[in-house]
Parts: C-alpha cells; sequence; structure tokens
C-alpha cells in the first residue's frame, strides 16, 4: 500500500510543476535535463540535428528527423534562450554537436544555432530557439501547442503558429 501512495503522490506532484512551468519564464543557468525516456528524443547531442516540415492538424510545421514536434517559445529573443531549469525540462531544447541540417520543406536560409549558458547549441529556426516539449509522447503529437499563451508550432516561414495577435 505504501508504494502505491508514494507513486501516487509522485504523479500528482509531476502534474503539478509541469503545470506550473508552461508559465516558467526566468532565466538560470543550470545543465541541459534529459526528459524521461517516453518523451521527445533528446538525451543524447546529435551530431547534426536535423529541422524538417512535416503535414499536422495545425497545418505544416516543424519537426526534427524523427517526426516530433518543435516549439517557439514568445518569450525568448533573437538568438538568446531564456528557458533553464525547472523550464528546460519540461520544454527540452533541441540541441546539436554541429551546423543543423535542413530536411524537407525547411528553409536552409533560416536554420541557425545559438549557444546556451551551459555552452550547448540549440538549433534556432529564423532566430528563434527550438524546443521539444515532455508531454508530447509520440511523434507528431503537438500537446504543447499554446500552452500558457507562449508556446507555439513554428511554420515553415519561421513564424508562431495559432499565436494571437
Amino acid at each position: 500500500m505504501g508504494k502505491r501512495v508514494f507513486a501516487f503522490t509522485v504523479l500528482v506532484s509531476s502534474m503539478l510543476v509541469l503545470a506550473a512551468c508552461g508559465a516558467q519564464a526566468t532565466p538560470t543557468t543550470s545543465p541541459t535535463a534529459a526528459p524521461a525516456a517516453t518523451t521527445a528524443p533528446v538525451a543524447t547531442i546529435p551530431d547534426s540535428a536535423t529541422v524538417k516540415v512535416a503535414d499536422s492538424s495545425l497545418g505544416k510545421i516543424l519537426v526534427d528527423d524523427k517526426g516530433w514536434v518543435l516549439y517557439m517559445y514568445t518569450k525568448d529573443t533573437a538568438n538568446t534562450s531564456v528557458c533553464y531549469d525547472q523550464c528546460q525540462k519540461n520544454w527540452p531544447p533541441l540541441l546539436t554537436k554541429n551546423k543543423p541540417t535542413p530536411g524537407a520543406g525547411a528553409d536552409v536560409s533560416l536554420i541557425g544555432t545559438t549557444t546556451r549558458k551551459d555552452g550547448t547549441l540549440q538549433v534556432t529556426y529564423k532566430g528563434l530557439p527550438l524546443y521539444y516539449f515532455i508531454k508530447d509522447t509520440a511523434a507528431g503529437e503537438t500537446k504543447g501547442q499554446d500552452v500558457a499563451k507562449v508556446w507555439y508550432v513554428v511554420s515553415p516561414a519561421g513564424d508562431a503558429i495559432g499565436m494571437s495577435k
């Protein structure tokens, strides 16, 4: 019985942390954290991360080479991420060791990198850092769309899809 209560407590605590992170914007220094194994594939940093375009219920959007959806954070500025600590645990950055690779439909002129506070390279598109969402548990899922009105999937032109102006 004690193990079930503990597991339930961990589950509820995790859900509360995830709910609170949507609005997280405090930039602080922290090493990159990888999500649990059932989420976006970011445990290892590829030599050359790929950004490509895929069809979704939201239209054409950016994904990685395995079809995992990529997001932008409206609190970031050009080539600067402010998503660290708990934020980056819930929104892991798309990292690369070298220059990213454009995949089908991606505009090579819009793909770049920015250096995070821990020295890793994060992939950018039209200057905005790209992220995964920890609640996306399968390629193509868009559960991070419009979270806290600051997280959005990205169009092939590099714009937030569905963001109110």
